[in-house]
């Protein structure tokens, strides 16, 4: 993207923050980027288009943190609870520091318009956490037995409200915080982190 559509990107990010999704107006993204509206209308046809936009770059950021996460299966097996709060901490702490974002990605995601937006988007950027999630469902076939739809959006959810606390200071962003949050987050997750026992030959 050029700079001036990158900067109408963070604009509009910050915009929802200060006057909520359904709220915001051109005039006020295009008086934060130092625009005009018209040469916003150049980039986006309309305040829809532009706030789906502004969701898929804060969505490639976030699926990019697993991209550089180093992932090895077989320590996994050792303790897999302190594998999965490795590569949940990283993604965590990505929405802590990047507080307009957090609370656009938040409302967006609540929104009327996310429904018919997920249903057309193209989230092949997550590749990387995807190998993951398989590698785990490998390693722990148990896994198989959750619906992973229900598990993503309970990770997803949660992880985004309470780093939206943060942000918003009802939670102190201290290790604290983040161990307590881990520990609501997988509450019955640990369950499932067992390897599969071989079956038992029966004699005779």
């Amino acid at each position: 993207m050029d700079d001036t559509k990158t900067r109408i990107i963070f604009a509009a990010i910050k915009a929802v923050r200060q006057y909520g999704l359904e709220g915001v107006r051109i005039q006020n993204v295009s008086e934060l980027a130092g625009v005009s509206p018209g040469a916003l209308y150049r980039y986006f046809h309309s305040k829809e288009q532009m706030l789906a936009e502004c969701f898929t770059y804060v969505d490639r950021q976030a699926a990019a943190i697993f991209d550089h996460l180093k992932f090895n299966p077989l320590v996994v097996l050792s303790d897999p609870m302190k594998a999965v709060k490795k590569l949940w901490l990283p993604y965590f702490r990505f929405w802590v520091a990047h507080p307009d974002e957090t609370v656009f990605y938040y409302r967006f995601r609540d929104s009327a318009a996310f429904p018919q937006y997920d249903k057309t988007r193209d989230a092949s950027y997550f590749q990387s956490l995807g190998d993951i999630v398989r590698a785990f469902m490998e390693t722990f076939p148990s896994l198989r037995q959750v619906n992973q739809d229900t598990l993503w959006l309970h990770m997803l959810t949660c992880t985004l409200m309470y780093a939206k606390y943060v942000v918003e200071g009802l939670l102190p962003n201290t290790r604290e915080t983040e161990n307590t949050v881990f520990q609501f987050l997988t509450v019955g997750l640990s369950g499932y982190l067992k390897p599969e026992r071989p079956k038992r030959r029966r004699l005779g």
